[in-house]
């Protein structure tokens, strides 16, 4: 076999920082890095004129166990991130826009989802009382704006499912400091110039402005929406879902809260409008607030004078308005591992924000990267194989899931959501899902793989919440009998917790100052 198929992976350079750039090396350097005779040695080249986009501010609660993995703490996130607990997202306006139009997508299953049929029973009952209030807690906790644990919990524990929201410039720090001063990754600031080919094909080396060629086995592309490796070196095209999903553009302020004491919300608010959508994210000391739209149905005036309407709206009148404005193409990388690249984090692609799935679908690379780590070139086309097939799936998925949104979706002030209603813009395995569900509820047998990006209980949540009712087989007894006793342990779950967990920003001040059990603050 030619020696440069055998020749070992040791050396990764991953182009590019910020948060994916900084979560994959270190998702990589604490299981794999260390001074052992075969462990990798990885470099991250930062541009120091690049400025990170900061606009991802939630996460799923995958994020606790890779945080728990690289070994950074609850309390440095809190501390440092200006980071708060994230319990699911709430939705206003989406299905017809009057009033009473709202629900959750809470992050934790309903009650003893998987055993009891707690959906089955809510739907015979008429489904008169908002499913996600009806199967947990969580909606509850959130209304009342109080934290998912108690200030005894330890780190990354809790008595409800959660994420996080944080400041993604500071996180990347955070994480940046942490890799190279705890993980041994190597840090280079500098300007990268040119690929250095190998006669393969491969990529040898890359150049840089100060530090000559930096060479590497593995090359690992985070370079955001430039995509300077797998997009601009190979010329991997982008598969664009704009058909599907019609939001190429964003504007995105940092406002303070009206009243810094007010109660804070651990749920992302997702507000939809004639225009597109808005998000709304609580941090201890500041709001971030989002518009997304489509530049094929809203011109960018409008778009800000929807924004403008909604801090109104929200008591923010007075803020000081000068939104980014963000530009992207929906869709993703017809494959993200090509030959010796690999695409994480933009640079594979970017849908919309809604549900929040680009920091997941870093954690989710940086992971499988990290277990299928190939141990020579030979293998490294089996690993890209396998790779790509896999976040093939995970992102029609997402696209197929983030659709459901708008396809039930009843608002007809704007072409914008008729059109999104449309059966030409649907994808064939949504439709196939749909027609399906009109006649029982989603199931773990609709989701087959192992790391599924969306449950079956997600589906529930976006189906249920906007109304969608289907006509159900009626439930057996034993079966009946154990979906109502599963709505009486909701009942009594909410009540003890609603009087139990203490209020967010409270907890968030406890930890500041005191620490999380077990981990007192320095």
């Amino acid at each position: 076999m030619n020696s440069e198929l055998t020749t070992a992976v040791r050396r990764i350079v991953v182009l590019g920082g910020g948060s994916a750039g900084w979560l994959t090396a270190a998702t990589l350097a604490a299981e794999l890095g260390g001074d052992a005779p075969d462990a990798l040695q990885i470099t991250l080249i930062e541009s120091p004129d690049v400025p990170s986009i900061g606009v991802g501010e939630g996460t799923w609660p995958t994020m606790r166990a890779t945080l728990h993995r690289i070994g950074l703490s609850e309390v440095d996130l809190i501390r440092e991130c200006d980071a708060a607990f994230k319990q699911g997202s709430c939705f206003d306006g989406w299905l017809h826009g009057g009033a009473g139009d709202r629900y959750y997508h809470p992050f934790t299953l309903p009650h003893g989802h998987g055993e009891a049929d707690l959906a089955g029973i809510w739907l015979q009952a008429g489904g008169e009382h908002a499913f996600a209030e009806t199967v947990g807690a969580q909606p509850h906790v959130c209304d009342a704006r109080l934290a998912p644990k108690q200030t005894t919990t330890p780190d990354f524990g809790g008595a409800l499912n959660y994420g996080y929201h944080f400041d993604a410039v500071k996180l990347g720090h955070l994480l940046r400091r942490h890799a190279t001063t705890v993980l041994g990754v190597r840090h280079v600031v500098d300007h990268f110039t040119a690929v250095r080919p190998h006669e393969n094909g491969d990529i040898a080396a890359l150049a840089t402005r100060e530090h000559g060629e930096l060479e590497g086995d593995l090359f690992i592309d985070c370079s955001g929406m430039a995509s300077l490796l797998l997009g601009q070196h190979y010329g991997v095209g982008l598969r664009s879902e704009k058909g599907v999903l019609f939001n190429d553009s964003a504007l995105a302020i940092q406002v303070p809260h009206a009243d810094p004491q007010a109660p804070l919300a651990s749920a992302t608010i997702s507000t939809a409008h004639a225009e597109g959508w808005t998000w709304d994210i609580g941090l201890p000391t500041r709001r971030g607030i989002g518009l997304v739209y489509s530049s094929s149905h809203t011109d960018d005036v409008a778009a800000e004078q929807a924004l403008l309407a909604y801090l109104q709206r929200s008591g923010l009148a007075d803020a000081d308005v000068s939104p980014r404005r963000l530009r992207f193409d929906p869709g993703y990388r017809e494959h993200f591992w090509h030959r010796n690249c690999v695409a994480v984090g933009l640079s594979a692609g970017f849908i919309e924000p809604l549900e929040a799935s680009a920091l997941a679908l870093v954690e989710l690379s940086a992971a499988m990267i990290r277990d299928e780590m190939p141990a020579n070139r030979a293998d490294m086309d089996l690993v890209a194989r396998r790779f790509n097939e896999a976040f093939a799936y995970r992102w029609s998925r997402i696209i197929d899931f983030l659709k459901l949104h708008y396809v039930l979706s009843r608002r007809d002030d704007a072409d914008y959501w008729r059109e999104h209603r449309s059966a030409e813009t649907q994808p064939d395995s949504l439709r196939d899902l749909l027609q399906l569900w009109a006649h029982r509820a989603p199931s773990r047998n609709d989701f087959y793989r192992n790391e599924e990006v969306f449950p079956a209980a997600s589906y529930q949540y976006v189906l249920y919440g906007m109304g969608f009712k289907p006509a159900l087989r009626a439930l057996r007894a034993d079966r009946r009998a154990a979906a109502v006793a599963g709505l009486k342990d909701v009942a009594t779950i909410t009540r003890r917790l609603l009087g139990a967990l203490p209020r967010h920003r409270e907890l968030i001040q406890h930890i500041r100052e005191h620490g999380i059990a077990g981990r007192p603050a320095p």
